[in-house]
């Protein structure tokens, strides 16, 4: 069978892209300049009819029940950008006995539709700057990237392109929104400047290898600055780890000083006990100590002083004993 797939409009053909919906990886591409690229299924049996520089048909050889389904055909031109088509396959023939039942709901049935599953999810704040990469890991010698991009609720369409042409590194910008940088490794990001609703949706890179086609999807998701703020939360988030290292330190600091108090009166209470005390010669000891049944006798010693005589008459005093 033949899936057409001619733009109708003249230009510069940089690529075509046929997809077998919802499958995420191309059933086969077609680069001017690197050739084409089959998957493991459709090797052998595809190839490309090439009638006029604009045409992006191609042939199935061997078709199978497996084939039938629909087909989305992607051409990315120059200057006009992308443009695509889709190819419904139906069985003109009896289906086999064990498939008649199944083939028979798949009519009644509607088609069904194209599910993307995002690799990466970023949330950006609207009016805010933003860079998206698909951080790629490759698995071979990366010859182009693709960047597509598809809005919610249409198709994709290619808004960035980088390929390496007699060993020097060229890029093509489509998006009408931001900028495309092309790097040396073929890694391909996007600035945005000002995010707007609009932005939202999802972004694809697709990588053509010499191992095959590799491919990252970015779903973009972006939010108003009254619903949410995204610098308002990250405010929050660092007040309050900063009030809880706070807290915490100012709890640890507590418990440190209480745990120096308790060791100072540890020691000083160790200071005060009997056994650590020094021994005072001067202290409990009697001016005049009583007489104990061993020493009854007093030794009388002669005390002499200097007196004032207040009067003329002298009187003599005799010293007293200290028990009395």
């Amino acid at each position: 069978m033949v899936l057409d797939c001619l733009c109708p409009w003249d230009g510069n053909l940089s690529l075509v892209s046929w997809t077998k919906v919802p499958d995420k990886y191309p059933v086969a591409i077609f680069h001017p300049e690197y050739g084409v690229v089959f998957s493991r299924q459709h090797k052998g049996r595809v190839e490309f009819l090439r009638t006029t520089t604009m045409d992006g048909s191609i042939s199935m050889r061997n078709v199978t029940h497996q084939d039938i389904g629909l087909y989305r055909c992607s051409v990315q031109t120059f200057p006009q950008g992308p443009w695509t088509k889709r190819v419904q396959v139906e069985d003109l023939d009896e289906p086999p006995e064990d498939d008649e039942e199944e083939e028979k709901e798949d009519i009644t049935e509607p088609p069904t539709p194209e599910v993307t599953v995002a690799d990466v999810e970023l949330l950006a704040e609207q009016n805010n700057n933003l860079t998206i990469s698909c951080n790629h890991k490759h698995n071979g010698t990366v010859y182009q990237a693709l960047l597509e991009r598809m809005p919610h609720g249409q198709r994709w369409g290619i808004i960035g392109v980088c390929k390496k042409v007699e060993g020097g590194l060229v890029g093509e910008d489509y998006s009408d929104r931001g900028r495309v940088n092309c790097h040396d490794s073929l890694d391909v990001n996007l600035q945005l400047t000002g995010v707007a609703m609009d932005d939202g949706g999802f972004y694809r890179c697709t990588f053509n290898t010499d191992a095959g086609v590799q491919t990252t999807t970015v779903l973009l998701t972006v939010v108003t600055q009254g619903g949410f703020s995204l610098s308002l939360y990250m405010m929050i988030i660092y007040i309050g780890a900063g009030t809880a290292g706070l807290v915490l330190f100012i709890v640890i600091l507590i418990l440190a000083l209480k745990h120096w108090r308790q060791n100072k009166r540890e020691e000083y209470r160790v200071k005060l006990h009997p056994s650590r005390r020094q021994p005072n010669i001067y202290e409990n000891i009697r001016v005049c100590p009583r007489m104990t049944k061993k020493s009854r006798n007093i030794r009388l010693v002669p005390v002499y002083a200097n007196l004032q005589s207040v009067r003329t008459h002298k009187s003599r005093r005799q010293l007293q004993p200290c028990d009395k």
